[in-house]
């Protein structure tokens, strides 16, 4: 895994320690807008842009494997952090993170050609060997977690899925990242762990 051969090369002192650079956009900065009725679902969400990636079949396999060993361990399988990746050429922001009635999120969820509703991917997800175990975590609220960009487009269910409309590929140039938590730390741990293992990888490394 390049994330971990990053520590250990740094710990041999077979590179210098990465100077990371927090730089603003040209533009104006990216909004996340949260609604009140977040507080009782999932209350926390976090964000951030990695621009000019270079992404090849192994590095691109790494930042996905980081994801799901994070979401193994310091975010508890998925019950404290959820992280979502997303190309952010294919989306607009301001983003909002809401709690909307399952039946009224619709979208074409990661890997799929047909879109359902939240409550149908309860039932569609019921038996995948991957997912599953993550149903629980908000099956039964009245409410569930959901980021749409400004169009209203679904970009993610967390912590259950992604949305395929903006789903990460090799020709993925600028990333949006995005971990809805329970508790903020956590969350402010896992995005700051993601951006600077994989900032490496932008045009600009570190920056």
């Amino acid at each position: 895994m390049s994330s971990v051969s990053v520590i250990i090369r740094k710990f041999c002192f077979r590179i210098k320690r990465p100077n990371y650079v927090l730089k603003r956009p040209d533009g104006p900065l990216e909004q996340i807008i949260v609604a009140k009725e977040t507080a009782a679902v999932r209350p926390f969400v976090v964000g951030a842009i990695l621009r000019d990636v270079s992404f090849d079949s192994e590095n691109y396999a790494s930042f996905m494997d980081l994801q799901d060993k994070l979401h193994q361990n310091i975010c508890r399988k998925r019950t404290l952090v959820a992280i979502g990746t997303h190309d952010l050429d294919t989306i607009s922001g301001p983003f909002k993170y809401n709690a909307e009635i399952p039946k009224e999120i619709k979208f074409k969820p990661l890997n799929q050609t047909k879109e359902f509703t939240a409550d149908e991917l309860m039932n569609f997800y019921a038996t995948d060997s991957h997912l599953k175990a993550y149903l629980p975590i908000i099956r039964d609220k009245e409410r569930y977690p959901v980021i749409r960009d400004s169009n209203g487009v679904v970009c993610s269910l967390p912590p259950i899925i992604n949305g395929e409309h903006s789903k990460i590929t090799l020709n993925t140039k600028n990333v949006f990242i995005e971990a809805t938590a329970t508790d903020l730390q956590k969350a402010i741990v896992v995005l700051d762990t993601v951006v600077t293992l994989f900032s490496q990888y932008c045009k600009k490394p570190f920056k």
